[in-house]
């Protein structure tokens, strides 16, 4: 069978176009099946409160998306899990600050690197910590805490969540940038029950996350917040900010956010980006997150999460090495 030479020309041109368009859809199609989230702690955590919110306002964005808990080794086998995973946007990790600092600074023989295997995606939230004391303290102020504390070495102590864990490692700056290094710190296996040693009177002083809880306790006098090491002042505007009550350096943001393995394709990261980002701009899940002790963060891009992150590493590097800390 003959065609005109014209319509030979346009046949093979439409079929020589077909793989293009071929491609061009498949990407748009994204994504096809569920979506992987890690969340490298066990079930109940922050990284849960925050990470499984977030997975089911995607599924009107994305599709489905699947938590899975993977704890252990200070979040290292989870977010090893996600870095051998294929780059193909399907599987994505729940990380941010703690396990990034973990694995860059605290192991001697890390499972992953977290800068070179993993492709920053955006951030969801930040959460600061506060310093915290017990009412009997005879201090009403940061400035007046580090004086007790000075006036009496060796018998003050404070709990925090468990070695490396952003709680120890802020409060081991506060006694570097404070001069106090007599306060001995006490590891346990959460907030949770270093808040209970705290209230009871057995620490004099804990480090916990800047909570609706905590706020809470604080107003109710069965603790007494002195400061909190983020930016501006919490919920309680009459909490000082570190900074405001003389220590300019305890400034401590811990983020969370979404990573996907290297390599995967920037449409896919900017995809799941924008995403995020809509929902950031919700008003009720911005309620949400600060009703459990996050603050949103509603302008994330990949780019600026990994400067983000890269900040972390660098404010942490001097106090791991002063501490020759390892957690492996």
């Amino acid at each position: 069978m003959k065609f005109p030479r014209r319509k030979f020309l346009r046949l093979a041109g439409s079929a020589a176009a077909l793989p293009a368009v071929s491609r061009f859809a498949w990407a748009q199609a994204y994504p096809t099946r569920p979506i992987r989230l890690v969340i490298p702690f066990p079930p109940g955590g922050a990284f849960d409160t925050l990470g499984r919110p977030w997975a089911d306002k995607m599924k009107l964005l994305l599709g489905t998306v699947v938590v899975e808990n993977i704890g252990g080794g200070g979040a290292s086998l989870g977010a090893a899990a996600v870095a051998r995973a294929r780059p193909d946007g399907y599987t994505i990790l729940l990380g941010g600050t703690l396990p990034h600092v973990n694995e860059a600074l605290l192991k001697s023989r890390p499972l992953y690197d977290p800068v070179k295997d993993l492709d920053p995606i955006a951030a969801i939230a930040a959460n600061f910590t506060s310093i915290a004391v017990h009412p009997s303290v005879p201090a009403r102020t940061l400035g007046e805490f580090i004086a007790y504390a000075n006036a009496n070495p060796g018998k003050l102590s404070y709990g925090h969540a468990g070695i490396g864990s952003t709680n120890h490692l802020t409060g081991e700056l506060f006694k570097i940038l404070a001069g106090t290094p007599e306060i001995v710190q006490v590891p346990y296996r959460g907030m949770g029950p270093a808040m209970t040693d705290l209230i009871s009177g057995q620490l004099a002083m804990a480090v916990p996350a800047v909570t609706a809880q905590v706020l809470d306790f604080h107003r109710s006098g069965k603790m007494r917040v002195l400061a909190v090491t983020s930016p501006k002042r919490p919920g309680a505007p009459e909490i000082p900010t570190a900074a405001e009550a003389g220590l300019s350096g305890l400034v401590v943001t811990a983020s969370l956010g979404l990573l996907a393995p290297a390599g995967t394709p920037i449409a896919i990261i900017e995809q799941i980006a924008q995403a995020t980002r809509k929902v950031l701009a919700e008003e009720n899940y911005q309620h949400m997150l600060m009703e459990t002790g996050f603050e949103p963060i509603t302008d994330s891009t990949p780019e600026k999460f990994r400067l983000s992150l890269a900040a972390d590493v660098a404010l942490w590097t001097p106090v791991v090495k002063a501490l020759a800390l390892k957690i492996d």
